[in-house]
């Protein structure tokens, strides 16, 4: 592993966890999202949505699905390639990229579970951006409770009949491909849960509004509805009633990457609130030489600092693939509850521009507000680790 420090960061201690070819990539997906993403928020944020011809460039530069396999379309990478793109896009204020749910979250259930068939019709596509990928998990009554879900899969002959609701989808606009969590023996409970793949032509299967929210207005994240939707049977992912399973087997990444983005943002404001603090002069002096300033940038440079060491441990072990659903809990937790308190207390030293969506803690703010939320709340993860103590 080489050893770096990166000279736009206010930390101090150099990450062994990356290669050089991870640091390659870095400067890749930076060039990327300074020359395609950047130029392009404003519109975004306008549209609801990242245009599609992004995500086709992402995909011939090879930033989409880098941990899959050549023969699927992918790099062959770890997820070390995954993380670093994870990391920049977060560094970058570029908000509402769905890039990290499709190629870190969703792909790897096809890649896992996926027959040579479904492989063969979807990955090649997910990598080049033709596919945009999305899972169907939370409904208007179910969110972090996956065993509440009321949609349901039912058998008629050789396919399955779906019925249903699904909200706060990511991707929900530009999806072409969903993985749909439903109930095919609802008798069972969570042993009756599958994973089925529901194309975004299917007959009775209809996008709904682009929700309203407090922040990342680029991301576009809809309700699905599903009346009547067929799909044969050969659609289904892994063996059938064992989607639960399934999921809290890769929820332990989703979490993780989640993870990943709070500590590179955290990193990133301080950063950036350091460099507003010595530029605004209030009372006659800069921002910064107040000693209250400086000790509570002192405070959140400990905290990142804390939050950055837990990431990385857990990176590497990652690597391994050696990280737990407990640890991905924690990761999640730790690292989110920290940048919410972070960015609340840089937000302050802002005084009233604090409050104006111009400036990159502002968008902070409300963008990452949903990272305590998403991929399970921060009191299922304390649910979660309670259970081994």
């Amino acid at each position: 592993m080489s050893s770096t420090l990166n000279p736009d960061s206010v930390l101090t201690f150099p990450r062994t966890v990356f290669r050089e070819d991870h640091e390659m990539l870095r400067e890749t997906i930076r060039r990327f999202l300074e020359r395609e993403c950047l130029p392009r928020q404003a519109q975004w944020d306008a549209d609801g949505k990242v245009d599609r011809e992004t995500w086709l460039k992402a995909g011939r530069e090879g930033l989409l699905c880098t941990t899959l396999d050549p023969q699927w379309g992918g790099a062959g990478g770890d997820f070390g390639h995954a993380a670093v793109i994870v990391e920049e896009i977060a560094r970058s204020g570029v908000s509402g990229l769905g890039f990290g749910l499709h190629s870190d979250v969703v792909a790897p259930y096809l890649a896992r579970l996926g027959t040579e068939a479904q492989k063969q019709q979807w990955l090649p596509r997910c990598a080049t951006g033709e596919v945009i990928l999305a899972i169907a998990m939370s409904e208007p009554g179910a969110g972090s409770d996956l065993k509440a879900i009321r949609t349901t899969a039912r058998r008629e002959g050789d396919e399955y009949v779906i019925n249903g609701a699904k909200t706060f989808i990511s991707n929900g606009l530009n999806c072409d491909l969903v993985v749909v969590v439903a109930k095919t023996q609802p008798e069972l409970g969570a042993k009756g849960v599958s994973l089925i793949l529901v194309e975004a032509d299917r007959a009775g299967f209809r996008k709904g509004r682009k929700l309203d929210k407090m922040g990342q207005q680029a991301a576009d994240t809809a309700e699905l509805f599903f009346d009547d939707v067929r799909v044969p049977v050969s659609n289904v992912l892994g063996e059938e009633n064992k989607g639960f399973v399934y999921l809290m087997q890769e929820l332990a990444q989703e979490r993780f990457v989640i993870a990943l983005g709070a500590a590179a943002k955290m990193e990133a404001m301080l950063q950036e609130t350091v460099r507003y603090t010595k530029e605004r002069v209030v009372f006659g002096q800069p921002l910064f030489d107040f000693q209250n300033t400086r000790f509570k940038l002192a405070e959140i440079k400990a905290r990142t600092t804390a939050v950055r060491m837990m990431v990385d441990q857990y990176l590497a072990e990652h690597l391994r693939r050696r990280l737990t659903v407990e640890e991905g809990a924690i990761a999640k937790l730790y690292c989110t509850e920290e940048l919410s308190k972070a960015l609340d207390e840089l937000l302050q030293l802002y005084g009233g521009y604090g409050y104006m969506m111009e400036y990159p803690i502002t968008r902070a703010y409300v963008d990452t507000r949903v990272y305590r939320i998403y991929g399970g709340t921060s009191e299922v993860m304390k649910e979660l680790i309670s259970r081994k103590l």
